[in-house]
């Protein structure tokens, strides 16, 4: 049996060949990785020996060769394959470890040149692997350290390779030229003269992995699945770990998300409640079990059944009032002994354990560039993430009664918690806490008319409360509906031909107001 390794990275790559060689595999390598094996003690024959001709041009040319190529792609079950094989002295190779040049890692390198890009694709490596993976039935390709030691396994019980595990490893092998090929390609597209990258490409190149198949899609007729990115971001949904309960469903997965995202933005113990895509409840606390309660009295009905999301580790106090309420899902960065216990009866429940990015922030802060898409027919639309955040000093105070410095702070958490209610949005709060949210409606004074009963029907009192809304108030109507429902301080994004007129209502009303310059739609 003939292996050939030739890796970039060589992370593991020892600890294989020594298991080979042991296994009596006949090693050949290249360049650095066969001095590499070589400085080890182990016996390794130099690609250069097998084809007759040196590696040249810097090593862009070493593999691209018929006694290698014809090692790989010979069938070994077609005798005019095994003939030529003898024919022209080329022995087969049963088992090919490649990864590649670092293209990916080189372009995300700040500084990086058109050069440094251009000299990191690999030619050499994704036409062996290709090779290799073609042929699948007789010859194995390991593109991943994580590949290394399962395969040795394998080898060393079965003294073979199944065709299941063959075939599996040219669909990896496959998938990682796809991926590869799909870097090179956004990168070079995104290219503009002067050598600047354009934040969107003149192509997308979409590269996820499947994390599982759901039961349905969001209603029973439609089928579906869940996908990660390739390269997943630290204190995303897709890195949780469930700990108990049902499988995700569709719905399950999309509301968490809107919970997680909401809820990670906050930099004191908080917690966010969502039902159907919209928070229903967010609350800061103490701790969990505050913020928890507090966000649960905004709408205790459209709470039964909803998705919830705390930032704090969940304890066994803040456990014994969850579990009251009817809960789908969980979310917690971890779960206390005490909590686990409290849920072990409530089987059902989906407890998702997710690490928060590092500092608390969400993706965007920790310099990801993160991207909103959504399909359209035959087209998709593609939007940098709505990651502006709001500080105190932005707020643009816009009527004779200045704000007081309670109405301030409960105005950047109101604002906060806007940006991820479905437009038109109308957020009451006050105390940290929301009181009444009118979502996704196609007006936005029924928006606000809705937050005023929400809040009633909760038994929520409005009065001296503020109010968030996502876009400005278009006439005075908006603002008469929340000020007459209790609003005393008011956060709008101004930017309507009519502000002359709202701020005039709102200083005729009495309440304050601030403009924000910024707009929060969320389609």
């Amino acid at each position: 049996m003939n292996a050939l390794l030739s890796v970039s990275d060589k992370t593991g790559i020892v600890e294989l060949a020594r298991g080979l060689h042991a296994l009596g595999v006949r090693l050949i390598s290249t360049g650095g990785t066969a001095k590499l094996l070589a400085s080890e003690g182990l016996p390794v024959t130099e690609v250069a020996e097998i084809t007759g001709f040196p590696e040249m041009l810097d090593g862009r040319v070493k593999t691209l060769h018929p006694k290698v190529h014809g090692g790989l792609l010979a069938r070994r079950d077609l005798p005019e394959h095994v003939q030529a094989l003898k024919t022209h002295g080329i022995d087969t190779i049963d088992l090919l470890v490649v990864n590649l040049y670092p293209f990916e890692k080189t372009v995300a390198t700040p500084g990086c040149t058109l050069e440094d890009a251009i000299e990191n694709i690999d030619i050499g490596g994704p036409a062996m692997v290709r090779s290799a993976a073609k042929n699948w039935k007789d010859v194995a390709v390991l593109t991943d350290a994580a590949q290394y030691e399962p395969v040795l396994q394998e080898l060393r019980s079965a003294g073979k390779l199944s065709d299941q595990t063959r075939f599996a490893l040219c669909v990896a092998a496959f998938n990682r030229i796809s991926d590869y090929d799909g870097a090179i390609r956004d990168y070079l597209s995104s290219l503009k003269e002067g050598g600047t990258r354009a934040l969107f490409g003149a192509q997308a190149n979409g590269r996820f992995v499947k994390v599982q198949d759901l039961r349905y899609g969001e209603n029973p007729h439609q089928q579906a699945a869940f996908y990660r990115d390739l390269y997943p971001a630290p204190g995303s949904l897709v890195m949780a770990k469930q700990l108990q309960g049902k499988e995700l469903s569709y719905n399950n997965i999309a509301d968490a998300d809107a919970a997680w995202e909401c809820v990670k933005s906050f930099d004191a113990p908080a917690c966010v409640i969502v039902k159907h895509a919209n928070p229903c409840g967010v609350a800061l606390g103490k701790d969990p079990l505050e913020a928890y309660s507090k966000a649960f009295k905004t709408d205790p009905t459209s709470a039964f059944g909803g998705i919830i999301a705390l930032n704090r580790p969940l304890d066994g106090a803040a456990a014994q009032a969850v579990a009251r309420q009817f809960v789908e899902v969980l979310m917690a960065p971890a779960f206390a002994p005490e909590a686990l216990e409290v849920f072990k009866a409530k089987a059902n429940v989906r407890l998702l354990q997710i690490e928060l990015p590092p500092g608390g922030k969400s993706d965007w802060e920790n310099g990801r560039n993160m991207m909103d898409v959504k399909r359209v027919g035959s087209g998709l639309l593609m939007q940098t993430a709505d990651n502006r955040e709001l500080t105190l000093a932005e707020l643009k105070v816009v009527t004779q009664k200045q704000p007081t410095p309670e109405q301030l702070r409960d105005l950047l958490f109101a604002w906060k918690v806007a940006k991820y209610v479905k437009s038109n949005a109308i957020v009451f709060c006050k105390d940290g806490m929301t009181l009444g949210v009118g979502a996704g409606q196609m007006s936005r004074i029924d928006s606000a008319r809705i937050a005023g009963i929400k809040a009633g029907n909760a038994g929520l009192s409005l009065a001296g409360s503020v109010v968030a809304s996502d876009a400005f108030f278009p006439f005075r109507d908006g603002l008469d509906v929340v000020v007459d429902a209790g609003a005393a301080c008011v956060a709008q994004p101004g930017g309507s031909m009519r502000d002359d007129e709202v701020i005039a209502a709102a200083n005729e009303r009495g309440v304050a107001m601030v403009f924000t310059g910024v707009r929060h739609f969320r389609h």
